[in-house]
């Protein structure tokens, strides 16, 4: 199962899966360039979506993982692929880096 965490509830979260979680930013390194989250209680790992596949081994099935892109839907596929892995503790940031902009740090800038 993957929860929809809102970008101002991933600290509640992370802390309810038993702490020391990752924000899975899947995006393209171009998007990364426009705008990025800065680490904040939890571990940062960017990975874009298509090589995730093949870099399924620097992730750890046993952490937390909140997968991360521009509006939700590609960090929504990713986590479904970890989960149908073995994963157990994943989130999807409902509305990706857009609403974590508009809720949760306004610093980071909309693309």
């Amino acid at each position: 199962m993957v929860d929809q965490v809102r970008p101002n509830d991933l600290d509640a979260w992370i802390a309810a899966q038993g702490g020391n979680g990752v924000v899975l930013d899947v995006r393209e390194p171009q998007e990364l360039r426009a705008a990025s989250v800065p680490p904040q209680g939890f571990e940062l790992l960017t990975i874009p979506m298509n090589e995730v596949p093949a870099r399924l081994a620097e992730l750890d099935p046993d952490q937390p993982i909140a997968c991360l892109c521009h509006h939700g839907g590609r960090s929504q596929r990713v986590a479904m692929f970890l989960a149908s892995n073995g994963f157990s503790k994943l989130a999807n940031v409902a509305g990706g880096i857009d609403a974590w902009s508009r809720e949760r740090d306004p610093s980071v800038p909309r693309y």
